[in-house]
Formats: structure tokens, sequence, C-alpha cells
């Protein structure tokens, strides 16, 4: 059966439909034995979700303020 960390490393592929049949189903089997990879799972998606939903040319300022942002946590230590 296929570990959480395996499940974690293939869940993009997995919610993108690039997985071929087998790992697919060695996902789904996992998913349907483990509650917190469901719910990984689950919050996954909706983040994709809400990243859809962004307008598309906001990423330039997104992009500025995770630089910024990470400047700043450098900063700190």
């Amino acid at each position: 059966m296929l570990s959480c960390k395996a499940l974690v490393a293939r869940s993009s592929k997995f919610l993108d439909g690039e997985l071929d049949l087998g790992q697919r189903m060695s996902v789904r089997m996992h998913l349907a034995m483990c509650r917190h990879c469901r719910r990984f799972i689950k919050q996954m998606r909706l983040s994709q979700a809400v990243l859809r939903k962004l307008p598309q040319g906001q990423n330039a300022d997104l992009d500025a303020l995770a630089a910024k942002l990470a400047e700043l946590r450098r900063q700190q230590r």
C-alpha cells in the first residue's frame, strides 16, 4: 500500500490527472483508508480552486509581495 509520504509526492499529478491507471488506483485505495490524506487532498483541491479564481494580472504584485516577505524573514533571523 502507498504510504502517506508517497501520496503527498504524487498528489499534484493525481489532481492534474497525470497518473497512469495503476498509480491512480494506489492513490484511491490509500485515500479510502486514510482520513488524513483525504483531508490533505480536499485542501489541495480547495487551494487549486481559489488560485484559479485569482485575477490573472495580479501575479506580478503577488510575486513582489512574496519577495518582500521573504526578505523581511531573512532580516529577522
